[in-house]
């Protein structure tokens, strides 16, 4: 068993439209902008960055905003919802929130002993915010929400599977516990993580594979402390038998990845160096900033991506 893997990193989603992408996040849900740069592998696309003041691993919201992309197809296979903490008593302020920004998909419900709002973002992805008991995490207090409602980061994600033995079997290789059950949905949490800790597996065995649109999470990330232990996961991936990426240098982080068995992308990303490698804190997410290989791109680029009005 591993026990490099601390909990969440980030969680990368599709989305159609940067700009409003971007007011939903920094302004709905009161995050803070924390890169705003480019697809490496497409960089005509943003590849923008949402979390707390440093965005720090376990609190970060990724997009790439693809301007023509269809609508994904909730399915199978896939990240069904993403979980962000918010402190106890907090859940009245969001619900009035929600209904004065015109949120919608908005539901009230308790589980596992939480209370929890559920909601939809502006492509159709799913996430909820959780009333967390113990979450000392410091939120981003900087813009919108200013008060102690404001989001800690993530509390998990919920996988959507035809069948969760062998995902069951990779979480618990991965260091974490089954901690219960509850509407035929199996919770796993990990022991002393960062926070953003705890997996939930749905089981829905006639439910078709999802199609992968704006408002799907193209893959899910969790988080090591540095290259070393990267290595040290992907060594053991490799002997149980899993194909794993090459070690790949995306600016703020080194990133792995590997195909579940149950189909979900799996990354593994390091919290070195962190997003203030090429910008001071107080001005993170403020200028674009490319990869390397597209640097000579600057001037076209800055032309042709989207408008972004901050």
């Amino acid at each position: 068993m591993l026990n490099q893997i601390k909990g969440l990193h980030h969680v990368t989603t599709m989305a159609r439209d940067a700009d409003a992408n971007n007011r939903f996040f920094t302004d709905t849900l009161g995050l803070r902008r924390v890169k705003k740069t480019v697809n490496f592998d497409e960089p005509s696309v943003y590849h923008l960055y949402y979390g707390d003041e440093a965005g720090t691993p376990g609190s970060v919201m990724t997009y790439f905003p693809f301007p023509h992309i269809i609508r994904g197809r909730p399915g199978t296979g896939e990240v069904g919802e993403t979980v962000f903490s918010v402190p106890e008593g907090s859940l009245e302020f969001w619900k009035q929130r929600f209904a004065e920004k015109g949120v919608e998909g908005v539901v009230s419900e308790e589980a596992f002993g939480e209370k929890r709002l559920r909601f939809t973002a502006v492509d159709g992805d799913h996430f909820a915010l959780v009333e967390a008991k113990n979450d000392a995490r410091n939120a981003w207090t900087g813009g919108s929400v200013a008060g102690d409602e404001a989001i800690r980061g993530f509390a998990g994600a919920t996988l959507r599977l035809r069948d969760s033995g062998a995902s069951e079997e990779l979480l618990k290789f991965m260091g974490y516990e089954h901690a219960d059950t509850a509407k035929g949905i199996k919770r796993f949490v990990m022991p002393g993580g960062n926070g953003a800790d705890v997996i939930d597996l749905q089981t829905l065995p006639n439910m078709p594979r999802g199609e992968l649109g704006s408002g799907s999470v193209h893959h899910i990330a969790f988080a090591v402390e540095d290259r070393d232990a990267q290595l040290a996961v992907r060594q053991s991936l490799l002997d149980t038998g899993y194909q794993v990426t090459p070690v790949i240098d995306r600016d703020y982080f080194f990133a792995i990845y590997f195909r579940t068995p149950g189909g979900v992308l799996f990354e593994i990303a390091t919290n070195e160096p962190g997003f203030d490698r090429d910008e001071d804190t107080a001005h993170l997410g403020e200028a674009l900033k490319l990869p390397s290989q597209h640097e000579h791109r600057r001037a076209w680029l800055e032309t042709h991506l989207p408008e972004i009005k901050d």
